[in-house]
């Protein structure tokens, strides 16, 4: 190809791909500063101790038509304690007392668990059951791995909005608005989130990222073909 063909062709591509380099090596950057301003997801946590004292009911007790169980589990909390049956059709939960089941455990147990992982820095009625999460969400990503969550929002100055995994006790994703604003940006910008549907989505950061690899290309090919013979 002649030399200056090919320089109009780079500085075209060059051109065309400029604010996607932008944004890309912007939004790079954020991600690396987000790594210094924002905690990992928090490491899951032990169970709460129980006493088998509060253990009566047995488990060969409860009901057969359960079916198979996956996993079983025993949680304590506001001075009750509860097993945890996983079972095809999801949780259930029996008092090791008497063996009543109580659908609500579940509401009471996600806001234990946020209430354990922030301390007792928080009083209790600051907590507030939103919603169960099934499926990932602008905020709540797949990156993170567990469903179903329970998010948990916290009356605080920050906003700060707990996800909670009451099958593994643990809290998944501690956010709150500050957090939360660089996680967006992050992702209009380098994920480009403003496109709603994920195929669309995949097809331009491809296409934006072929694009910058030609315009890279032409330019490493226009210096050595437009470079002064020694």
């Amino acid at each position: 190809m002649n030399p200056s063909t090919l320089r109009r062709l780079h500085r075209w591509v060059g051109l065309a791909c400029a604010l996607t380099v932008l944004l890309a090596a912007g939004s790079g950057i954020l991600h690396t500063v987000m790594t210094w301003t924002q905690p990992p997801p928090p490491r899951p946590e032990p169970a709460t101790p129980f006493s088998p004292t509060n253990i009566a009911f047995p488990v060969s007790a409860l009901p057969a038509s359960l079916g198979p169980i996956r996993s079983l589990q025993i949680h304590t909390f506001d001075q009750t304690t509860w097993y945890q049956v996983s079972t095809s059709q999801g949780l259930r939960y029996f008092s090791t007392a008497d063996g009543r089941e109580d659908p609500a455990v579940e509401t009471r147990l996600a806001l234990a668990i946020a209430r354990r992982h922030l301390g007792n820095g928080v009083a209790g009625d600051a907590f507030t059951y939103t919603r169960r999460l099934d499926a990932y969400d602008r905020e709540y990503l797949s990156i993170f791995r567990l469903l179903p969550v329970h998010r948990i929002d916290v009356a605080d100055a920050r906003g700060t909005r707990l996800y909670v995994s009451t099958l593994t006790g643990s809290v998944a994703r501690h956010t709150d608005d500050r957090r939360q604003f660089e996680a967006n940006v992050f992702s209009l910008f380098h994920k480009y989130a403003f496109i709603p549907n994920k195929g669309l989505r995949d097809g331009v950061l491809v296409t934006a990222t072929a694009i910058a690899f030609l315009a890279a290309l032409t330019g490493v090919i226009l210096f050595f073909a437009t470079r002064r013979r020694a």
